[in-house]
């Protein structure tokens, strides 16, 4: 296992709620990382570990790799891959996303 592989592993279940995004929460470089970050300010959500992907190109494939999912952004809960912007954008549509988050002990 690489040392990226071991950063991502360690960083997504170290803390509650992670973000792999292009740019960061204040200036997100992509529009769907801006979705994902908007949508969860909107769910209320205030500590969120984010990971600028354009920081590193080998973070930016070896998430890719880690989590077998093609696109940035990529969230992750409690350890657990949660999905790119479209998915996060339908969970947070029908409320699972939030019930995820509260589940997690991410939202008060």
């Amino acid at each position: 296992m690489s040392e990226v592989q071991d950063f991502i592993r360690e960083t997504v279940t170290e803390n509650p709620v992670v973000l792999f995004m292009k740019g960061t929460a204040q200036a997100p470089q992509c529009g769907f990382s801006a979705r994902t970050v908007q949508i969860l300010r909107a769910v209320g959500l205030s500590q969120v570990v984010v990971v600028n992907v354009l920081d590193d190109a080998e973070v930016r494939q070896a998430i890719k790799d880690f989590s077998s999912w093609p696109t940035i952004p990529q969230l992750y809960i409690k350890g657990e891959f949660v999905g790119g912007s479209d998915i996060v954008s339908e969970m947070y549509e029908n409320g699972e996303l939030e019930t995820m988050l509260r589940e997690a002990g991410a939202l008060e």
